[in-house]
This record gives structure tokens, sequence and C-alpha cells, in this order.
């Protein structure tokens, strides 16, 4: 039992009582009975807030069904239907012209272009890996994947042949990036050989090489004959180190197993430590223990001898929860749970003035902002709450207005169709915009979830819904000034063992025109940045033509006239069956919020919740439109469970499925499917904390 203590008639969990005060609010020398006056007076004016938002969607939803429902057999009139969505108050107007105002934003974010990690906030070990891909090697990324075209490296120590036709790679890499006059990088005998076509590329010396600049990104080519790799390079070069991962978002949503106040607590912490600086992760690795703790700046000295330094780190965004969930580590006076998303605000926003104040070891920003990415936020009504949340958490915390910027997670289909409102709603904050294909189509689903069968899961990504919601995206935030002052990005790359592929088709994000786009581990950040080199996302942003309008965005991407095969239909439904299974085992079971989890053809790609909605949200409106029956999943399921177990096989903590189906993994596996009609939006968080936390009970 979770031991409670009592502040300002707000009961909350006394170790997160005291971390607040003890780490937080005595170290910013503010006043800790102000603090918690001040937070339940917050409560009580957002709280309620919070529910009515939540009842809006709900009772839009229910006038959505109902009128599908009306017109069951007919054809889909698309005009009476966009009349009937803006009669209902879905649709809002558009705003009047108008350009964001945001200030103080870290050129990261700003006025550079390149990759950003996406991390859980629960694993201190990655959440440093992520936080240190601010600079990785070019040598070692190529070496280890299959992204260098050459035969892969023979196993039992350095094969040379690969390392020369990484280092043959390299010198492509400089001579794209970094021409010489009348030279190939691969013809320079050192350092001080060769002359750059483009002199102002030169930035200065570091302690172990040269470093420059191109499109905005920072190459570093290292010079050193004492190494093995440099010993033996004609030009003594040892690595050349880039610029990688500009930002990380530090998540505490969808890739994380947070339930109760121990998760919550250990979340805060982990933030504490990267603000703070101090964070550090020991951990056994070849019979050695090891420890990892946050990169120091990069110091080089400029052309004309000062010396200057570059951020050795991302720059760190937190990603809030979204407004649906509560969180038992609060409770109201009236005894019910806390907004976990308001909890968040003022948590990672205390947290966080550490840093606008000054008292981090490093610092994050340097222009004295807070970066909250918003997620799952459903039209401009809820993003003007956000907006209020925020000038209240300010005004708590004693923040100058707008010290709080926000990203806002276009993976809604109400935000998707009034995007220009929603982004006028933050505009004097907003720092970011993105699109996401899984939690998006889950929520595409769930919204015409009535109107019939939807198409497979694969064949959505050539609907047009899709083509106009990724093309609208960038042309509104550019319309509204984002360019310069934000970022718009583009999903995850999810299978991080297919570099190659991954820079075959990733660099189409940056001709989209995304200044940022996710990436699945360091060393695909070192490889994404590449693309950056290549193109200059800021001049296509310049050239991008008119997207499809609204009428396209709001096609429903029913499967009409589809006479599936009975082997399509089980080829689908154990795709879906397959990657929820294999997802939702170590959530519930682990605590595992984000792992690289095999698809049903054994190729690993990294997933978080995301992949739980749009599986389980399509299974549940092929079942309700009797494309598939409850005995066929349950086949399925059953099928699936076996090689889901045979897949986890070599997994200490893996408890299997297969007899264990009335455990909770397999149960939590069953409800997101069966009762997947009825979960609010089709989110699968009401169903997996549930099933979490009767698992930590025991």
């Amino acid at each position: 039992m979770t031991d409670m203590t009592t502040r300002a008639g707000v009961s909350i969990d006394s170790r997160l009582a005291t971390f607040v005060e003890r780490e937080v609010l005595t170290p910013l020398g503010r006043d800790v009975e102000a603090f918690w006056q001040g937070f339940a007076a917050l409560l009580a004016e957002f709280a309620p807030r919070n529910r009515a938002l939540l009842e809006k969607r709900e009772s839009l939803q229910a006038q959505i069904d109902a009128w599908h429902m009306e017109r069951a057999g007919k054809p889909h009139d698309a005009a009476a239907y966009k009349a009937f969505l803006t009669e209902i108050g879905y649709l809002v107007p558009e705003p009047g012209d108008f350009q964001i105002g945001t200030q103080n934003v870290d050129p990261e974010i700003a006025t550079m272009a390149g990759p950003q990690l996406v991390v859980p906030i629960l694993n201190a070990r990655f959440l440093l890996n992520a936080a240190n891909a601010r600079w990785g090697s070019l040598y070692d990324a190529f070496y280890g994947t299959d992204a260098l075209d050459a035969p892969p490296a023979k196993p039992g120590g350095y094969d040379e042949a690969r390392g020369a036709a990484v280092i043959a790679r390299g010198r492509q890499f400089l001579d794209e990036a970094l021409p010489l006059v009348d030279q190939s990088w691969a013809d320079i005998a050192d350092e001080h050989d060769g002359k750059l076509q483009d002199e102002s590329q030169y930035v200065g010396k570091t302690d172990k090489g040269l470093l420059f600049r191109n499109n905005g990104l920072h190459i570093e080519v290292v010079f050193d004959r004492d190494t093995p790799v440099g010993a033996t390079d004609t030009a003594g070069i040892a690595d050349i180190v880039v610029e990688s991962a500009l930002t990380t978002i530090a998540d505490c949503e969808d890739s994380v197993a947070a339930v109760d106040a121990e998760d919550k607590l250990l979340a805060y912490t982990n933030w504490l430590g990267i603000i703070r600086g101090d964070l550090s992760e020991s951990f056994e690795k070849g019979g050695k223990t090891l420890t990892r703790t946050l990169a120091g700046d990069k110091t080089y000295t400029a052309p004309d001898g000062t010396t200057h330094t570059l951020p050795g780190r991302s720059l760190m965004f937190v990603r809030n929860v979204g407004h649906l969930m509560t969180n038992p580590a609060i409770r109201l006076p009236d005894g019910s749970e806390i907004p976990e998303g308001i909890m968040d605000a003022v948590f990672t926003s205390a947290i966080s003035t550490l840093d606008v104040e000054g008292k981090g070891r490093f610092g994050n920003s340097r222009c004295g902002s807070i970066y909250i990415v918003k997620p799952k936020m459903h039209g401009p009504e809820e993003c003007t709450y956000t907006n209020d949340l925020f000038d209240a958490v300010e005004d708590m915390l004693q923040l100058p207005r707008h010290t709080i910027k926000v990203g806002v997670m276009d993976e809604e289909r109400r935000t998707s169709a009034n995007l220009a409102a929603c982004i006028h709603a933050v505009k004097d904050r907003i720092v970011f915009i993105n699109t996401g294909f899984l939690d998006r189509t889950g929520d595409e689903i769930h919204t015409s979830m009535r109107a019939g069968p939807m198409l497979r899961k694969g064949a959505m990504k050539g609907a047009d819904w899709l083509k106009a919601y990724e093309a609208r995206n960038v042309a509104i935030g550019l319309r509204h000034g984002l360019s310069g002052k934000a970022q718009i990005g583009k999903g995850m790359w999810a299978a991080p063992d297919l570099m190659g592929q991954m820079m075959v088709e990733k660099v189409g994000h940056l001709k989209a025109g995304a200044n940022t786009a996710w990436v699945p581990s360091p060393t695909a950040a070192t490889l994404h940045a590449l693309h950056y080199h290549q193109i200059n996302v800021f001049d296509v942003q310049k050239h991008l033509p008119e997207p499809a309008g609204l009428d396209a965005l709001l096609a429903i991407p029913l499967a009409e006239g589809a006479n599936w095969s009975d082997a399509e239909v089980r080829e689908e439904l154990d795709n879906n069956c397959q990657g929820l299974l294999g997802y939702v085992v170590r959530w519930v079971d682990q605590g595992v919020g984000c792992s690289k989890v095999p698809d049903i053809n054994d190729v690993g790609l990294m997933e978080d919740r995301a992949t739980l909605r749009i599986s389980s949200q399509h299974i549940a409106n092929w079942l309700l439109h009797g494309v598939v029956s409850e005995a066929q999943v349950m086949d399925s399921l059953t099928r699936m469970a076996a090689k889901v177990d045979a897949q986890n096989a070599g997994d200490p903590l893996y408890e299997p499925l297969t007899g264990n189906e009335n455990g909770a993994a397999f149960s939590a596996a069953k409800d997101l499917i069966f009762k997947g009609v009825e979960q609010p939006s089709g989110y699968t968080e009401p169903l997996l904390h549930a099933w979490r936390l009767r698992k930590k009970a025991g």
C-alpha cells in the first residue's frame, strides 16, 4: 500500500512529496508551502476542465458513430459528412492569417535541421545514450551496420577489408559535404593538406583534429596517427565524427510503462539527473563494470585564435502524457486520481526550472526555455487548455510568460483537420509539430469505426487521407511561420537493424520539408545526419507544392468492394495479433515500454504503445463488421502466442503466453481487441494500466 501524505488538502505519495521538496524546491529556493498551495489551486481549476474535454471527445464520437449507423449500407456522402462534422463542432473555422510568435528558441530547434531521438525516460542507460548522441562516429556507424555497401565484417577482431571500405565511404562523404579544390580527401597527406572550395566551412581546430560545418551541422575530422586506424591511414585520419541527434525527447508517455507513484518517481528522478547533469548508470559489460555519464562540451579554437564550445549533448525535450490518464500517485480532495498530464506539467517544469535558473552542471537550453512535447491532443480546444495550463504553471513557478515551450503532436484526426487553429491556440510557445503513422491511423480507424471495414493496415500507407495528412502538416506549419522558429518533424524509422534501407528511404522526410525526423538509436542518428548534409531542408521548404485540401484528409479509408481471400484475412489477422502480443507481453509482465520487438517475419522493430493502438483497433473494426469472427481472432492469438514465446525463448525474465492464457499479458491482449470499440479514442492506456497494476500487485 502506498504511503500517502497530505499537502494543501491534496493526498500525495510521501516519497514523491519528499523528492519534490528536497530535490527540486529547496535548490530552487522556493517556499514549499506556497508551492503546494499553488498546486492545489491549479488542480481545482484545471482538473474539472480536463474532465470536460474528455467528455467532449466522447460526445463527438457518439454523434459520429450515430451518423454512420444511420447511413449503414448507403454510399458515403463526403459533402454531407463534412457538413455534419462542421455542425457538431468537430471542424472549426480556420483562423485568419497569422505567424507564430515564439521567442527564445534554441538553434537546434529553430535554425538547424537534423535527427531526433525519442527515448524512454525510465531507462537511465538509454537516456544517457540518447543525450550523448549529439556526436557520433561515422566510422563506427558504417562498420557495424548494413548501411555500408560492402561485405559484412568477419568475426574475430578487426576486419581490415571492412575497415578499408568504411574509410573509403568516409572519404566519399567528405568529398560530398566538404569538397576540396582539385583534390579528393582520399588524396590528402595530412591535416595541413587540401584546400576547401568554400573556405567558410572551416570552423577551427579541436584537440583531436579539424572542425567544419555544412548545412548548419558540424563535422570533426579526427587526425591521430597514434590510434590503430590513424596509424595506417594515408592522411592519419582516425575517425570522422558528425553532429547527429540535435534534439532528444525524454518520453514519459508511449515508450514507458508508468502506472503508479513508483514509476513516476523514477521518471522524475531521471529527468532531474539530466537537468542537473549528474545522471549516471553503472552496468556490466564484458566482465567489467562500466559507468555512463553525460558527455561534456566540445571545445575548439577558431581561426582568429578565440576559444569556443559546442554542446556535447542533445537539446532535451520532455514528453508529458496526454489528457486522458489519471495516476494514483496523487489524489484530489474528493479522492479521485490526479490527471497525469497536470502532474507531469508541474513536476517536469519545476525540475526544468533548475536549468532556467542556471543550477545545472552543463545547461540544457541556452535560451532559457523549457521544452515539453504534448501528445494526443484533440483539436484547438485542448491546445488552448494546454496553453492555459502552462500559463498557470509558469505563474506558480515564477517563470516569465512562455518560458515553457510546447510541441504539438499531430496524431489525432481532430487535430489534423484543425491544425492551423491548434497552432494558433499555442502560437506564442509552439516549437514543434510532427506526424506519426501508427497513432494517427489508430485514431482514423476509431473515429470512423462504424462506417465500415477498413483497408488492410499496409494499404493504409497509400490511402488518400494519409498522403493529405503528411503534406498538410508541413504546409500548414510553414504557412504560419514555423520555418526558422520551430521543428516540423516526421515519424520513426522502426527497424534499427535495417540501416541500409533507412538510408535509401528516410531522405524522403527531408524532401517533404521536415527539418527533423525520428530515428531508433544513436547509430541511426549518425547515419541519418548524412541526409541533412545532402539536402538543405530550409531551401526545400521554400519550394514545396500546395498540399491536398481538407476533403482528401477526411476521406475515410474504407475497404469498399474488397474481396479478400481467407488466406489474406488470416495473414492480416496474424500480423496484427503477433505484433500486439509481442509488445504487450513485455509491457504488462516486465514493465518494458519500448524495445526491439521481432515482427511476424522476425525483423526487429523498435516498438512503443502506438503499435498496440493501430493493431487492436484494426482487429476490433474487422470484428465489428464481420470480416473476422471471435473464433478466428482467438485462433490467431493462440498461434501467435506460440510464435512470440519462441521469439523470446532467450529472455530469462520472459513469462510464456502459451499455457498462461488467463495471465495478465494474454488477458490484456484479448481486452485490447474485444473491448477495442469502447475504448476512449481507441487508446490502449486504460486497459494496459489496469493489467500492469494487477501484475505489479502480484
